[in-house]
């Protein structure tokens, strides 16, 4: 708390507040402008969506005065009148040295980490709302951000960060990290946009994008995400999922001593339990003394070696501006790729595809995601489904099998292949300082 007081006074005391940026004004981009209009010590200074009209809507909602920009000049111009500059075109955000951070919130793969890189070239803190980018080219722009030394970062407020601040707590407690976790309330592999269009409706969603988080993939590109961050690892495909009433079933559900090696820890979760929308960590101490303390709480946060901790709600945009002002007051990240690529979601089949069938990527028809570890990925290497949209199969393929690189037409020079390519060959913290590229990088994104 006194840290957090700490920041507040900090940000309260600047003589000029930190110039904010939003690429993607959807519910969590509008959220996020919000916030950060609201925060003392930072304004939101330009904002982007393709929709343009839903970043006008933004600055009407928030009563502030405007201007449309299609050119860099004319956006540092608004930035320097106090006007909220508004484009349809993210790279022009992340071409202004006016901006101090970069929050990419669109979810757009290849072309959030275009708008991330850029930043980045022109010295902008860059906070990733966008964990689809992050999964799938965050090594390079780790590296590129320490060369250029500003802070790249995930953003506060989503699960991935929110289980990681429980990782750097019980970390600093003195407990092994086994198990970081996540909750999930339902899931259907083979739910797909049609079939959830009621309920997507229903909450004004995208039917993909509901279908997306239906059946399982965004939960393992979260958590692919966090492990990556992490040195974490699956014990399975997809992860085990256990089901249960209450996030204390975990013990009854999971034999850490046979599934933790000791070393690495795992990523998984827990599907149906309270409390809902909340996450969890699995500590491991044999120190007798701590043992013998931690018995003298509940006894439903574990029977020892292994202990239960966990937080019962993430809220998005609302807890979004810390990593903002760490990023720019401290120059301090809270989860970024800092192993390399330790895993990624690769495409299973939703149903039986026949030979010339056309995949539709993420939260489609054709299929679903599974996290798996890279190490296991190396003999037949999978299809990433971030990066599956509009690739033709080559054979057919059962409903439930995985989809192979070597089963779809796919052109291994295209950008979105390419820089996967060159992120995975980066894995430890040492090798994203020091490694020079097999390509010239910026040119590549930019």
């Amino acid at each position: 708390m006194n840290q957090m007081m700490n920041l507040k006074q900090r940000l309260m005391s600047l003589d000029k507040d930190i110039r904010v940026a939003v690429i993607g004004i959807g519910s969590m981009g509008k959220g996020l402008v919000y916030q950060i209009h609201a925060t003392p010590g930072m304004s939101p200074v330009a904002i982007a969506d393709i929709h343009i009209k839903r970043a006008i809507d933004c600055a009407r909602w928030l009563q502030l005065e405007y201007d449309i920009v299609d050119t860099v000049a004319d956006l540092n111009y608004a930035i320097q009148r106090g006007r909220l500059a508004i484009t349809d075109n993210g790279e022009l955000l992340a071409s202004s040295n006016l901006v101090h951070v970069m929050i990419e919130s669109s979810n757009a793969v290849l072309q959030g980490a275009v708008h991330a890189m850029r930043a980045i070239s022109n010295h902008q803190h860059v906070v990733m709302m966008n964990f689809e980018a992050d999964l799938m080219y965050g090594p390079l722009l780790l590296r590129a951000a320490q060369d250029e030394g500003v802070v790249y970062t995930c953003a506060d407020g989503d699960k991935p960060t929110a289980i990681k601040k429980l990782v750097d707590e019980i970390k600093l407690c003195g407990f092994d990290l086994v198990m970081a976790g996540n909750i999930k309330n339902f899931q259907d592999r083979y739910s797909t946009p049609d079939k959830i269009a009621f309920e997507a409706d229903m909450r004004g969603l995208d039917h993909s994008m509901c279908s997306y988080f239906a059946d399982g993939t965004k939960l393992c590109v979260e958590m692919a995400v966090l492990a990556n961050a992490i040195n974490g690892r699956t014990a399975v495909p997809g992860m085990i999922g256990q089901r249960g009433c209450s996030i204390h079933d975990v013990f009854k559900q999971y034999d850490f001593d046979k599934l933790w090696d000791g070393k690495r820890p795992l990523v998984d979760y827990m599907l149906g339990v309270e409390p809902k929308g909340g996450v969890f960590v699995i500590g491991h101490t044999n120190d007798k003394f701590q043992q013998a303390t931690l018995g003298w709480f509940p006894p439903d946060i574990g029977p020892g070696p292994y202990y239960l901790f966990y937080r019962p709600y993430y809220l998005g945009h609302i807890e979004a501006m810390q990593c903002v002002a760490e990023a720019y007051l401290e120059n301090t990240a809270r989860l970024q790729p800092a192993h390399g690529m330790k895993t990624n979601v690769f495409a299973y089949a939703k149903h039986d595809l026949k030979k010339g069938d056309v995949l539709d990527g993420k939260g489609g028809s054709h299929c679903y995601g599974l996290i798996e570890n890279m190490e296991d990925n190396m003999s037949s290497p999978g299809l990433p489904v971030l990066i599956s949209n509009n690739l033709k199969l080559k054979r057919d393929i059962a409903k439930d099998e995985r989809i192979r690189l070597e089963d779809v037409e796919y052109d291994p020079n295209e950008k979105s292949f390419s820089l996967y390519f060159e992120a995975c060959g980066i894995y430890a913290p040492e090798n994203i300082k020091r490694q020079e590229p097999a390509i010239d990088v910026t040119y590549q994104f930019v």
